[in-house]
């Protein structure tokens, strides 16, 4: 039903190696999960796409944009059991993110817990990681929606206050290949340090973009507990948390949907 226009090749050592670009599609995620079934080589493949019909954001939200305006894309991966957890997983994607969107613009992106990427307080990308198969055999798609050449009066008119994009950001055009060219890069140069285990740098990078270490925070469990104090530090492992009366609860980052500031 969905055919690729063409494919791309860009020289990396696994993620962008082979790119299908579509004109639309439902999801490239579903795409990528569905593709990754039937190729055998798949690890590292992306999907790329002008527009989605079903694209879809973390919790089932609906991914929405103009054809062509945003890089729409998914990277099939199938990676070993050490680096299979989705806190580490997102902390490769959304901190490579963050580094192309400085490479394109020479602005630093935060990271808003978990995946989502804002420049100046709007959103300008957001992540979905989700995976299928076995213990023995796990196949990991990621969903990247990066806005690139949306305007302030798009995101006006679409009731999106809180968006921003390259452009606007940049002050100019950025172009869809060049910019993805950019983000395979980093995608798999981070990807290559998370297989070889050099984590140190990732998790610190991580902890910087999100940028709430040392401030009272209020974090909001998935099962609707709510967790309140002083981020005294993250990892991949936990988040420390100490509360007034001077414990430190240690929070699976698994668990946890959302994380804000308290005002």
């Amino acid at each position: 039903m969905f055919t690729p226009r063409e494919t791309w090749h860009f020289d990396t050592e696994r993620i962008g190696r082979r790119v299908l670009v579509y004109d639309h599609v439902d999801s490239t995620n579903t795409r990528g999960a569905a593709l990754a079934e039937t190729d055998e080589d798949a690890d590292g493949l992306v999907l790329l796409a002008d527009q989605q019909t079903a694209g879809r954001g973390q919790y089932g939200r609906v991914w929405q944009s103009r054809p062509g305006s945003s890089l729409l894309l998914s990277v099939v991966l199938r990676p070993p059991p050490l680096i299979r957890r989705p806190v580490g997983l997102t902390a490769w994607a959304t901190v490579s993110m963050a580094e192309a969107i400085l490479s394109l613009t020479g602005t630093q992106a935060r990271i808003k817990w978990p995946n989502d990427l804002l420049i100046r307080g709007k959103k300008v990308c957001g992540i979905l990681i989700e995976q299928s198969g076995t213990s023995g055999s796990v196949t990991t798609v990621v969903g990247i929606g990066l806005n690139l050449t949306q305007s302030a009066d798009e995101f006006a008119q679409a009731n999106l206050p809180d968006a921003t994009s390259l452009g606007i950001v940049f002050g100019g055009p950025i172009d869809a290949r060049p910019a993805l060219a950019v983000v395979v890069r980093k995608l798999d140069l981070e990807y290559a340090r998370l297989l070889a285990g050099e984590n140190v740098a990732l998790e610190a990078d991580w902890k910087w973009r999100v940028g709430l270490l040392g401030r009272q925070v209020i974090i909001e469990h998935l099962g609707g507990e709510v967790t309140t104090g002083r981020l005294r530090d993250m990892s991949f492992d936990g988040l420390e948390v100490e509360r007034a009366d001077g414990y430190v609860h240690i929070v699976a980052p698994e668990v946890v949907l959302h994380i804000r500031p308290q005002t």
